[in-house]
């Protein structure tokens, strides 16, 4: 297989996650500019989207690599099985680090526009908000990385060229999405 093969076929497989991801990314923008309301009722939220946005990527980015190794090497069987051990571990320790990662998020937004003199609201208010958003954008991309992972290896493609464009869209849209919600929970609840 010479060098343009293996290109011609990277490109093949990664150019509708690319373009998904790209509809994903524009639809989590709109939703994001229709959040004005909420934004302006919770000071320090926008502050709080890039770090949580991050942290989706970054968590669930390498549960879709440890993922994708363990099917490489053979150490993980390509059919998703709850008693797999392997993956119940990977799975475990990607909710638990994305929900630490969206509440430590919170807590250094409030404390920098603390130190900032900027408004913010209060700490309990903002640390609900990444709780509820980590949770429930955490088991969306678990389940969307999960799926996608075990579906394309199955299918011959890498899951590797898989992972990026897909944890790149599922977690803008259902990070901004849960984001919402939320926000829209916590004010319900009189947080603010």
């Amino acid at each position: 297989m010479s060098v343009r093969d293996v290109a011609v076929d990277a490109y093949r497989e990664a150019l509708p996650a690319l373009g998904a991801s790209v509809v994903g990314g524009l639809f989590a923008g709109v939703v994001l500019g229709g959040m004005r309301a909420e934004l302006r009722a919770v000071p320090g939220l926008l502050v709080l989207v890039p770090a949580l946005l991050a942290t989706r990527g970054n968590v669930y980015g390498s549960l879709g690599a440890r993922l994708a190794s363990g099917l490489h090497q053979g150490l993980v069987d390509p059919e998703v099985v709850a008693s797999d051990e392997r993956v119940r571990a990977a799975v475990a320790a990607a909710l638990a680090n994305g929900v630490l990662a969206s509440l430590f998020a919170a807590a250094v937004a409030f404390l920098v526009l603390q130190v900032l003199v900027r408004p913010v609201a209060p700490l309990p208010t903002l640390l609900a908000i990444a709780l509820i958003a980590g949770v429930l954008s955490g088991v969306a991309l678990t389940v969307a990385v999960v799926v996608v992972v075990f579906a394309g290896y199955r299918r011959g493609q890498n899951p590797d060229t898989l992972v990026g464009p897909l944890v790149t869209t599922t977690g803008d849209v259902f990070g901004i999405a849960f984001l919402l919600l939320a926000v829209r929970i916590v004010l319900a609840l009189g947080g603010g």
